[in-house]
């Protein structure tokens, strides 16, 4: 009798939905999330989703009490947890189009790590696609923090592509109060997409690097509606 192997990833959950196919799968003691075949995350860093969220909070101007947050992706729920730890974020809502990863975390095993947060007066999940929440509500918010696929220089969904489009990104900066802040986490560092952000009207564009293993860094891609 073999003993199992524990370097092999084991599949914890599979569905097909509306944007194609996503597993849950565990693998040693991380979780991974696949989309359509192609890795999307996992619980082993987290490094540039926390930054993701403390750079946005970091840029908006001093003395904004309660400032709100719109977090695009809830993934496997970094962002979220650094959000709801931070007691100057007001509301913290998080938009996640895919049933099948909110159910992982309110009844599976990724609520190990998002529970407190998930229960956060602060806290309200939005089901629905982050593009079409975007052009279709009214509501504004000081800080969007978008982690979407694997950024703006390749998406495993098409759709996703439409975010980072000059309409998506002028529904971003619609969105935004007056000097808010736009927090695009990426797979790799963007002069294209820093430039866009310039062309879509928003000002102090920058880049924040988290060093990765092997490969080009993980990025936070940093813009500012005008005031």
């Amino acid at each position: 009798m073999h003993a199992p192997d524990t370097h092999r990833p084991v599949v914890l959950d599979r569905r097909e939905g509306p944007f194609g196919e996503v597993v849950l799968r565990e693998h040693g003691d991380n979780f991974e999330i696949i989309a359509n075949g192609c890795f999307l995350m996992d619980t082993s860093d987290g490094r540039s989703e926390r930054l993701l969220i403390d750079a946005a909070l970091a840029a908006l101007p001093a003395g904004r009490p309660g400032p709100s947050v719109l977090i695009g992706g809830l993934g496997v729920g970094f962002s979220l947890v650094r959000a709801s730890a931070e007691p100057r974020w007001g509301r913290i809502a998080v938009v996640e189009r895919e049933q099948a990863i909110v159910d992982w975390h309110l009844d599976g095993p990724l609520g190990l790590i998002s529970g407190a947060a998930l229960s956060d007066p602060r806290t309200e999940i939005l089901r629905t696609d982050l593009v079409a929440h975007l052009r279709t509500t009214t509501e504004r918010y000081d800080a969007l923090c978008l982690d979407i696929d694997n950024g703006p220089d390749w998406t495993v969904t098409q759709d996703n592509g439409n975010l980072y489009s000059a309409a998506g990104l002028a529904a971003c900066r619609a969105r935004l109060t007056p000097g808010g802040v736009l927090a695009v986490w990426s797979a790799q560092p963007s002069a294209e997409f820093g430039e866009a952000l310039r062309n879509a009207g928003f000002r102090a564009v920058r880049t924040e690097e988290v060093a990765v293993a092997r490969g080009v860094p993980d990025v936070v891609h940093l813009a500012l509606r005008d005031g």
